[in-house]
């Protein structure tokens, strides 16, 4: 496993992190399997856990917690830093995903409600300090309610937040650039893979000029860049991917990813393109992909051992760029 630097923290975080959205939304999770996975996450070098009380209400939160308590006293583990980095995230009060324009930080983040929620996932992983707080949605304008500013600087002051950051709402980056010009966000966590190269527009480089640090989220576009999607894919009841492909999104993302599939390499997997894709960039400090069983926390952590891309194919990949804007179904 490779590592890099967290923006201003300083942190060494690996570049292969650890997104823990599968235990909400997403049918076919295994608590016993969850933990085997992240015990060998672990053991592959992986440092970085991206949680949220969302995550089944706390539950996400809670099962990360029995890992950390587990390797507390362990210094073979950590990374460089020796340490396991914990990001979790604030609910919007309103439990509204995405952010819509209309909405006041009272509907979703008021100071106490924030603090509300500091305690409750403090308390959920076990912890005395929480490395990265995020807002699990974002409005720039929030930020001409000075409650908010003051608000992310308590929760550093107080000694139960490390770093704060922002989860920026689907397909919108630059919704998010004011907080980093300000100085409000230590990092942004955004969308970017091979169809979402957007934030590389001006997200990025904003956040590279104020070391802010980025982390890539949804590196699958959903599932659609593993290469296993077909017109026919369908989920249980109940499963979030049910209201995300619609027929609409589904056909549209299975004829992009079959234009995709000439590049693989041979012996490789569009996964495997899709993660050292996002490797080549070096403005991502880690990214998050899921990784609910062992199989697939070994092959996505061994991108890291593959490294980023050749120039060529990286070109290439390039111009598989998709644009698309929030819809109904874009949660």
């Amino acid at each position: 496993m490779k590592y890099r630097r967290f923006g201003h923290t300083g942190w060494q975080v690996s570049e292969i992190g650890y997104g823990m959205w599968g235990l909400a939304g997403w049918t076919g999770s295994d608590d016993a399997e969850t933990l085997a996975s992240l015990h060998r996450a672990i053991e592959l070098g992986c440092n970085f856990f991206d949680t949220a009380w969302a995550y089944g209400a706390g539950k996400s939160e809670q099962i990360l917690a029995k890992v950390i308590a587990h390797y507390k006293n362990d210094s073979s583990v950590g990374g460089p830093d020796k340490h396991l980095y914990v990001a979790t995230k604030i609910p919007p009060k309103n439990q509204k995903w995405p952010s819509r324009r209309e909405f006041t930080l009272d509907d979703c983040y008021a100071p106490d409600y924030v603090e509300e929620f500091v305690e409750k996932s403090l308390k959920n992983l076990g912890v005395e300090t929480i490395d990265l707080m995020q807002f699990h949605t974002w409005e720039d304008r929030w930020l001409n309610d000075e409650r908010l500013p003051r608000s992310i600087e308590n929760m550093k002051k107080s000694g139960k937040v490390r770093a704060c950051g922002i989860s920026v709402n689907r397909w919108e980056p630059c919704n998010g650039i004011r907080a980093v010009l300000e100085r409000h966000a230590d990092a942004m966590q955004t969308i970017y893979n091979i169809f979402d190269q957007n934030p590389e527009d001006g997200l990025f480089p904003i956040c590279r000029m104020k070391d802010v640090a980025v982390i890539a989220r949804v590196p699958f576009d959903e599932g659609t860049l593993t290469g296993t999607l077909t017109l026919d894919s369908k989920w249980p009841a109940g499963d979030w991917r049910n209201s995300y492909f619609v027929p609409e999104n589904l056909k549209a993302s299975v004829a992009h990813a079959e234009a995709l599939r000439p590049l693989v390499p041979a012996g490789s997997t569009m996964a495997e393109l899709a993660l050292r894709f996002i490797l080549t960039n070096p403005d991502v400090s880690t990214m998050i992909p899921g990784m609910r069983k062992l199989k697939n926390v070994e092959a996505n952590c061994a991108a890291s051992a593959a490294g980023p891309l050749s120039p060529d194919l990286h070109k290439k990949l390039r111009g598989h760029r998709w644009d698309r804007n929030p819809t109904s179904w874009s949660q």
